[in-house]
């Protein structure tokens, strides 16, 4: 292996790294940061050295077992609950949860090493991971999320499937670069999935998160023009990602648009503010979500859904060529990284507090210890 830990588990001769285990539901105590074996690349694998990790809902979701089906809070009041009650244990996304493991959905890396059948000349090369992969023989709508399913980013070595790290030329940095996949990815999975084109009015809500951010950026790349929504003090940056309008979040979106205004809504958001959502929609308008941080459970008038012959999408699975597309953008320079911080891998639960607090816009990117 190219650049091997110099840390070795001296009964079983193992060599080992830093990482973060999440090793069951609850409270930041489950967060337990330490040396475990270093991945060996299996057939067909790749091992990354690991640059740079996201963070993102979808962990601190997961680690709260907010995804199980008996959870009706947002993602806020299940994090002030930990301790009041048992977190749920059944609260994976396709499977229960594999406690313990490595969670971490972004990963930007550099491959130091190869498995049987992946080419050796691919390595030194630095990647990024599509964090939704897509096991041969899979059907649409499954998939296999980096850091939710198997081992991810929050470690310095990650060994996966050589078929789902992208080989990215760009100047951005290492940091740059994992703010990408997972937010960006759901992001230009959105529009593809709600077929946004050029001329086309967007709502896009939460707009200064990292799925938000990138949605502006990638509706106005395709020529759509944007309405954000976003806190009162984030409206200016927001603009400058490209939103043509912004509206304060807790503003009524119908009177300061007015009905039919919009042709797609792009919500990241959920909660109370859907069925406002729908009645901004055009005859034949389109809803797509992909989250539900401000409460999974809504109140709909399905009346506005059939008159006016609405089409809700659903979008977490990653459509074929959404990953390859994405790469593609950021190498002629059609979008730009919003990256709002960084912090020490060991310092992951700073990241996530900060991340539960909203004052940023964009990611924030946890870094693996500096190679000696």
């Amino acid at each position: 292996m190219t650049n091997p830990p110099d840390r070795f588990d001296p009964d079983a001769g193992v060599p080992l790294m830093k990482a973060v285990v999440t090793t069951g539901s609850g409270g930041y105590e489950r967060l337990v940061y330490g040396d475990v074996p270093v991945p060996t690349p299996g057939p067909g694998q790749v091992l990354l050295r690991v640059l740079a990790a996201g963070v993102n809902n979808t962990e601190i979701n997961t680690r709260l077992g907010w995804y199980a089906a008996g959870v009706t809070t947002d993602t806020a009041a299940s994090a002030d609950a930990v301790g009041e009650s048992p977190p749920a244990q059944e609260g994976g996304w396709n499977a229960p949860t594999p406690f313990p493991f490595i969670q971490g959905a972004d990963c930007c890396g550099r491959v130091v090493e190869v498995g049987d059948g992946v080419d050796r000349a691919r390595i030194g090369t630095r990647v990024l991971v599509r964090s939704c992969m897509s096991p041969v023989g899979s059907e649409p709508h499954e998939g296999v999320w980096l850091g939710v399913d198997v081992d991810g980013a929050f470690a310095e070595y990650l060994a996966v499937a050589a078929s789902e790290v992208f080989a990215v030329e760009s100047e951005w940095t290492d940091a740059e670069l994992a703010t990408l996949p997972c937010a960006y990815g759901t992001a230009e999975n959105m529009l593809h999935r709600a077929g946004v084109v050029a001329g086309e009015h967007v709502l896009v809500t939460g707009a200064s998160g990292g799925v938000g951010s990138a949605l502006v950026q990638l509706a106005r790349r395709r020529g759509a023009s944007v309405t954000a929504i976003a806190g009162s003090d984030k409206l200016d940056q927001v603009a400058g990602l490209g939103a043509d309008r912004t509206v304060a979040r807790g503003q009524d979106p119908v009177a300061t648009l007015g009905e039919q205004s919009v042709d797609v809504v792009l919500d990241t958001v959920g909660g109370d503010g859907v069925q406002g959502l729908l009645e901004l929609l055009r005859r034949g308008g389109r809803f797509a979500t992909c989250g539900a941080i401000a409460g999974p459970i809504v109140s709909l008038d399905l009346r506005t859904v059939y008159l006016k012959g609405l089409t809700l999408v659903g979008c977490t699975t990653w459509d074929a060529p959404v990953f390859g597309n994405l790469i593609s953008y950021v190498e002629r320079g059609e979008i730009r990284p919003v990256l709002a911080q960084t912090f020490p891998l060991d310092e992951i639960v700073e990241a996530q507090k900060a991340f539960l607090a909203k004052r940023h816009v964009g990611k924030l990117v946890l870094l693996p210890p500096a190679e000696v």
